[in-house]
């Protein structure tokens, strides 16, 4: 436990993983400030120190996780031509689901207040699964560009079905709920090798 008056580096770093420490190993039920300080092994009031409530922290943990993974989508069109397409695009979709995703996702739909500052945040541009289905989509049109995709696919087509089923098993999913990787994969694949 850090003393008090002693700086903790990178303090939103450290309680959003220990956040989906807590929401891994318990579920989203046990994640409260108090769990997730014990767990960040930092003093109690750290968290609303640093984030005016529990549900400030919540809708700023969903939109670091989705700006990540946006930021790794917005990569893709760069790995055109390299490794294999539904790899590469696994690398990206599957990311939503790591650290507890759904149950993550779950514990924001429940917390109105949280979930306002996320839509809050996504209209005034925060990156999101909007931008996700944009990478995708440039991704898959540089891929088509090199041979590698069926010019019978149509990429803005495929981006919304990989990205919205990825959104619909994030907020259908549940702690204890089937793993979602698997369906993803046979659905990135069935659309980039069997278009």
């Amino acid at each position: 436990m850090a003393p008090r008056g002693v700086a903790t580096p990178d303090v939103r770093e450290r309680l959003f993983a220990a956040a989906e420490r807590v929401v891994e190993r318990a579920g989203p039920g046990a994640l409260t400030s108090r769990s997730v300080t014990t767990e960040a092994g930092c003093a109690k009031g750290l968290l609303h120190a640093h984030f005016a409530g529990f549900d400030e922290f919540v809708a700023e943990l969903c939109l670091d996780r989705f700006a990540r993974t946006a930021a790794r989508a917005r990569a893709l069109p760069g790995l055109a031509g390299q490794g294999t397409v539904a790899g590469n695009l696994d690398s990206v979709v599957l990311a939503l689901f790591d650290s507890g995703g759904p149950a993550l996702s779950g514990l924001a739909m429940a917390r109105p207040a949280a979930m306002a500052r996320i839509r809050a945040a996504l209209e005034g541009g925060a990156p999101g699964f909007a931008a996700i289905q944009e990478a995708v989509t440039g991704y898959l049109t540089a891929e088509q560009g090199l041979g590698r995709v069926a010019e019978t696919v149509d990429p803005g087509t495929a981006a919304l079905a990989i990205v919205g089923t990825a959104h619909h098993l994030l907020m259908t999913g549940w702690p204890g709920a089937p793993d979602p990787r698997p369906a993803m994969r046979r659905l990135v694949a069935a659309l980039v090798d069997g278009g």
